[in-house]
């Protein structure tokens, strides 16, 4: 893994941690399912029922932004190791082409004298 990108570490984290919120959702939900079932009145019931359709709603929403957060993370990171690794070539050619023509210089030079 050592080897690895960052981008590519970066998915796999949130990968991870949107099943965590998305399991942690379930959780509650089931928790909020079970106390539906015990209630007394239908009224109570189908209050808890559907706090506990908000409850996987809104977690499936927190897991979606994380994950797209983390893709926007990933690509921008990409860019920018691209784009650097882009500068340094172009740095290093331009290096490279100043160095040419000083040589030449001196080997006319040394042919003048």
């Amino acid at each position: 893994m050592a080897e690895a990108d960052l981008d590519v570490i970066i998915r796999q984290i949130a990968k991870a941690q949107s099943k965590s919120v998305m399991a942690a959702a379930k959780k509650r939900r089931g928790q909020i399912m079970a106390r539906a079932a015990k209630a007394k009145t239908r009224e109570a019931r189908d209050q808890f029922r559907l706090v506990a359709k908000s409850t996987m709603l809104l977690g499936a929403a927190a897991a979606k932004r994380l994950q797209i957060s983390a893709e926007n993370t990933a690509d921008s990171y990409a860019r920018a190791i691209k784009n650097a690794e882009e500068e340094a070539a172009e740095a290093a050619k331009k290096a490279a082409a100043a160095k040419k023509p000083a040589k030449k210089a001196k080997k006319t030079a040394k042919k003048e004298g």
